[in-house]
């Protein structure tokens, strides 16, 4: 039996930092996603905006296991055929462009995929769905975000579709969560369906795709919680992936 960890692809934002003498664009990940994979058993492959895979994104899918998308800045609203209101931010083509094209041909080849946060609104996009802009305007409550910069203040329960890709992942029907998002889903992508709600306004929480083995998006932040379980089914689920081929 091998004992090669399954191989978790994450893409990266690409954003303008500081850091020691260095002012420069640079390809980020909040390391709390790496360390939520290797605690699960996986090992993270950082995959950065590349114009290459765009065109083909097979290349880097054939060496991974299972792909993930990351929470991040805002989608650029022109995708899912919108103008940006003022409150959409931070629109990095390049990250939009490589994500819709790892996301669309992942599902084609039914590779695992975990898509949290901006992730989860990347996959309802990717899927011809539409997005909220700003949260607050719809809900008249700023509790998915009251805090930027930090999940303290943002928490709040999900009830989970029994039986769902969803509550089996988090190990419950309900579960508390890490939240920081100002946008949310709208029209529902094709062949999506929602399977989490938050218990206070009924904000679409979770969304999978029923016809594929393993395709979940999360409006949370499971890799910022170490009792989570949805990193994990992730993870378990890419080993089996690998040892079925």
């Amino acid at each position: 039996m091998s004992d090669r960890r399954p191989v978790i692809g994450v893409v990266t934002a690409l954003e303008q930092a500081n850091y020691g003498a260095w002012d420069e664009p640079c390809a980020l990940l909040q390391y709390v996603y790496v360390q939520a994979i290797q605690r699960a058993g996986g090992m993270a492959v950082l995959i950065p905006p590349d114009p290459a895979l765009v065109q083909n994104p097979d290349e880097i899918l054939d060496r991974i296991d299972a792909l993930m998308l990351a929470g991040g800045s805002d989608i650029d609203p022109s995708i899912y055929g919108q103008e940006p209101v003022p409150e959409t931010t931070g629109i990095v083509p390049q990250r939009d462009a490589i994500e819709l094209a790892l996301i669309t041909r992942a599902i084609e080849r039914d590779i695992p995929s975990l898509c949290i946060c901006r992730g989860m609104q990347m996959l309802n996009v990717a899927r011809g769905g539409t997005l909220v802009q700003h949260v607050p305007d719809l809900v008249h409550s700023e509790q998915h975000r009251r805090n930027k910069g930090t999940f303290v203040g943002n928490e709040h329960d999900v009830a989970l579709e029994p039986g769902s890709l969803a509550a089996q992942s988090a190990g419950a029907e309900v579960t508390m969560t890490k939240s920081h998002h100002h946008q949310a889903i709208d029209r529902l992508g094709e062949g999506l369906i929602v399977t989490g709600r938050s218990t206070s306004d009924d904000l679409p929480e979770a969304i999978e795709l029923a016809d594929n083995t393993y395709v979940l998006g999360v409006q949370w932040h499971p890799e910022a919680d170490a009792a989570s379980h949805i990193v994990g089914s992730l993870v378990e689920q890419a080993k089996a992936a690998a040892a079925a081929r």
